[in-house]
């Protein structure tokens, strides 16, 4: 059942690529407001392609990128932070510290899931 009552400022945020079952999941917090388009302002925005993030960025510099993985891939981190991302997650971890790691990112910290940091 999705939120119904959000806050007057909830957090704005876009999949890309598109991800119905995450935007469900994410919908349901009820701070987070999922997007469909960078035209909609979003704070952060969550993405599974390292040129995505510069992209993004190109279009709209104020949004926070994170990158999403599904593993810890040598120099991944280090590029994604390059490349201007505000940090890297984990794509399947649980939808709460998903959120969570939004939240963050949208106050300007940089976010690295543990298991993804390195040694």
């Amino acid at each position: 059942m999705p939120v119904t009552h959000r806050p007057a400022r909830s957090l704005r945020v876009l999949l890309d690529p598109p991800n119905p079952a995450l935007a469900i999941r994410l919908g349901l917090q009820p701070d987070i407001e999922v997007v469909t388009s960078t035209l909609a302002r979003p704070a952060v925005a969550l993405v599974e392609e390292l040129a995505t993030v510069t992209a993004l960025l190109a279009e709209d510099p104020e949004c926070r990128v994170l990158l999403a993985t599904g593993s810890a891939h040598p120099g991944l981190r280090e590029a994604a932070l390059a490349a201007g991302a505000a940090g890297l997650v984990l794509r399947d971890g649980p939808v709460e510290e998903l959120a969570e790691c939004l939240r963050r990112a949208s106050t300007g910290e940089t976010v690295v899931d543990p298991a993804l940091a390195g040694p």
